[in-house]
């Protein structure tokens, strides 16, 4: 059996599989995102999980942006020390292979689609809900890229005009209310302090200073909502507005029939979704908008590579 080489790359995490046609995992390695030489550590994350293996047929790259397809190159806001770099093109001259580059985002929603949550969809919004928001579309079973591979982006949708500057430079842009670190920072500017954090130390001993106090983070945050919180209830409400009139308005542009949210805030479960629902139901108008089906990932971290996989065997077939 044939496999392609699937590659993920983040500010955190770099991570590489051999998979076949059916998705199912030969190998696949990981290691922790360098500040410095990321392509030294890549390569030898390549090597690692294709020494002695089949030869793969093609190679997916779903990396951070923002990205130029035209170029094959990437400038991801978390990797300072990559700036235009020719990701594409450094992978092919490494592998030898057809390679093909997406935005990581992208590969997410083109691997819940092709595997999981949103297996079948006509038309699929794939969210990642994080440090940032991510975003991709899968429109007829294949991802809508863009004329420069930064179609998508829907972190940086505008959900209120009149609404706070983002990092980014925009104003009211969804991930200002919906990103894991800015609920936290609203709730933390509302009075929240977590409970872990207020709890007495644990580990006292004679002379000793005990636990060092619990750092405010979107975990935390999560688990203080669900224990009832009124501001981390309030900050979770908020975010989820603000994803629910972002995933509206996309709908009503694309007739998205499906959404899938990962990232790491989608792990906070029912304190996530069930304002979301209630959200959706209230922006909601037009019937195919209100119809629209939101699930939670079933792949986790894994959609990002069977993305980048999927993508590598379109692109082989493609080319054949």
């Amino acid at each position: 059996m044939t496999h392609v080489l699937a590659i993920d790359i983040g500010g955190t995490k770099l991570a590489a599989a051999l998979v076949d046609e059916e998705g199912s995992v030969l190998r696949s390695a990981t290691r922790p995102t360098p500040r410095e030489d990321v392509m030294a550590s890549l390569a030898t994350l390549i090597k690692e999980v294709s020494e002695g293996g089949p030869e793969p047929s093609a190679a997916g790259i779903g990396c951070a942006g923002p990205l130029d397809l035209a170029a094959g190159t990437v400038s991801p806001v978390n990797l300072p020390s990559w700036r235009g770099f020719p990701l594409r093109d450094q992978v092919r001259e490494l592998t030898g292979l057809p390679t093909v580059l997406a935005g990581d985002a992208q590969c997410m929603a083109l691997g819940e689609h092709w595997l999981g949550a949103g297996r079948g969809s006509a038309a699929l919004l794939g969210i990642v809900v994080s440090t940032g928001i991510g975003g991709g579309l899968v429109i007829g079973g294949r991802p809508l890229l863009g004329p420069t591979g930064n179609a998508g982006h829907v972190g940086h949708m505008t959900v209120d005009p009149y609404g706070e500057r983002c990092e980014c430079g925009g104003r009211g842009c969804v991930e200002r209310y919906s990103s894991g670190p800015n609920m936290v920072r609203w709730a933390l500017e509302n009075g929240w302090t977590p409970a872990e954090a207020a709890a007495p130390p644990r580990d006292m001993t004679s002379g000793g200073t005990g636990a060092a106090p619990a750092r405010a983070d979107a975990r935390l945050l999560a688990q203080d909502a669900a224990a009832g919180n009124p501001v981390a209830v309030a900050a979770f409400g908020r975010g989820a507005t603000a994803l629910a009139g972002m995933i509206a308005a996309t709908a009503a542009a694309t007739e998205v029939s499906t959404v899938v949210i990962g990232g790491g805030v989608s792990g906070a479960g029912p304190v996530l979704f069930e304002p979301l629902a209630r959200a959706l139901d209230d922006i909601g108008g037009l019937p195919f908008v209100r119809a629209v089906r939101v699930e939670q990932t079933t792949l986790g971290v894994q959609a990002g590579l069977a993305g980048a996989a999927k993508l590598a065997w379109d692109y082989s077939r493609s080319a054949t």
